[in-house]
């Protein structure tokens, strides 16, 4: 174990001190500085029915499962403040009927507009939502040039010295 205020490691028992209003765990030699000591608080033990009856086997209920909201081949779009202000005129909502609409700033949304701001993807779908629009579209594989040859264009170091030996060789 490590002190938390120097980095040593802790032999023997640690010190369980408040220093600046910080609980941690330290050395002996950093305890001295501390304001005050703590003990941890023990866990609390479930308690047991006292009835008669057989406790019956508990249900599990199993919790909601999450779907990703971020799938990997999607992106936004980089026209993406166009398609807003375009969706929310064609609709004839303002700027506060639309940030009511979603629950966001007013602000928000002016800055979403003027490309001033990119959303992050809980409100993109927000705003998919409520202008009915796409703002994900399918990500674009990025067009790489292939290498013609497997050499960097211009001289290397290695290059160099070759030169340097066929000299010294040429001098001789």
């Amino acid at each position: 174990m490590q002190c938390e205020v120097c980095g040593r490691q802790i032999f023997g028992t640690p010190v369980r001190a408040i220093i600046e209003g910080a609980k941690m765990t330290v050395c002996s030699k950093c305890g001295k500085l501390s304001s005050g000591y703590w003990e941890p608080k023990p866990e609390p033990q479930p308690r047991k029915r006292m009835g008669t009856q057989p406790q019956a086997t508990p249900i599990s209920y199993s919790k909601r499962q999450k779907h990703p909201t971020v799938t990997e081949t999607l992106e936004l779009a980089s026209d993406l403040a166009q398609r807003v202000r375009k969706a929310r005129r064609e609709l004839e909502m303002s700027h506060e009927d639309l940030g009511r609409k979603i629950r966001e700033k007013v602000s928000v949304i002016r800055k979403i507009e003027s490309n001033k701001m990119i959303p992050d993807l809980a409100l993109a779908e927000k705003l998919e939502h409520a202008l009915k629009i796409k703002l994900r579209v399918p990500a674009e594989e990025p067009n790489v040039q292939p290498a013609l040859s497997s050499k960097p264009a211009g001289a290397t170091l290695g290059d160099l010295i070759q030169f340097k030996m066929k000299d010294k060789e040429a001098k001789k």
